[in-house]
């Protein structure tokens, strides 16, 4: 589950759960209430807003609930809940590219999987030095990528070296390499100066007032095989008065 709250021009999404050890797993209903937050974020935008997006705990997210797919009881239970779930996130990632203001991802805890493609899926990383891991866990674990984590990696990580690694060796990240291979904006030593971090950068994109709509389709442009995988037209917006 998440809430959102607004601190001046910055919409804050946080990840909620009912321990400082929640994984923050990405079923049904916490998928629901994400796509939530960011269509009120969507609707409530100004020129000059900004998101953040965090969690509270050890964990960022660990990725998407599998126990609620093993509790269907059966093999062919247990794939329809997961393609469920794929599915279902598919327009997490489409909303926050689509959306009209810059974000910035404050990754205090691990973040894997599902975890690691919201964080990514955000303008700007900023994660912990001294805790948290970035892990793309699908090869451990047996499964293989959705169409959109693929494209999103293709998207965000520019090093054919650093997609292996995080992909095919399923590397635990830290921090420090994290930022040497550019899977993140920076990193800092403790929850705090993430939050700090984030605030002040989020602020200074929200102080230079753009026209989130513009904003939005120069980001989808950037990155159109993306935008093809989810279905996101890009479209030509003009919002200078003179012409």
């Amino acid at each position: 589950m998440c809430t959102l709250e607004k601190h001046g021009d910055v919409f804050v999404l946080t990840l909620t759960g009912s321990s400082d050890v929640d994984e923050h797993r990405f079923g049904p209903p916490a998928i629901d209430s994400i796509l939530s937050a960011i269509a009120k974020a969507k609707a409530e935008a100004t020129p000059g807003s900004a998101l953040i997006t965090t969690s509270h705990g050890k964990f960022f997210s660990n990725g998407f609930d599998l126990a609620w797919a093993q509790a269907a009881g059966s093999r062919t239970g247990a794939r329809e809940r997961l393609h469920y779930m794929v599915e279902s996130f598919r327009p997490v990632v489409g909303a926050m590219m689509d959306l009209p203001m810059p974000t910035v991802a404050a990754v205090n805890g691990h973040a894997a999987a599902a975890g690691l493609t919201l964080a990514l899926s955000h303008d700007y990383v900023i994660m912990r030095r001294d805790k948290g891991v970035l892990y793309m866990s699908e090869v451990d674990i047996g499964l293989t990528l959705p169409d959109y984590f693929a494209a999103l990696f293709r998207a965000k990580v520019g090093s054919a070296t650093a997609r292996r690694d995080v992909l095919l060796r399923a590397k635990k990240i830290k921090g420090e390499e994290a930022l040497r291979m550019g899977l993140v904006e920076a990193a800092y030593d403790s929850e705090e100066q993430v939050a700090e971090a984030s605030m002040r950068l989020a602020k200074q994109l929200a102080g230079r007032k753009w026209a989130g709509e513009v904003y939005a389709e120069i980001r989808k442009s950037l990155y159109p095989d993306l935008c093809g995988v989810l279905g996101l037209d890009i479209r030509a917006v003009v919002s200078n008065s003179k012409l």
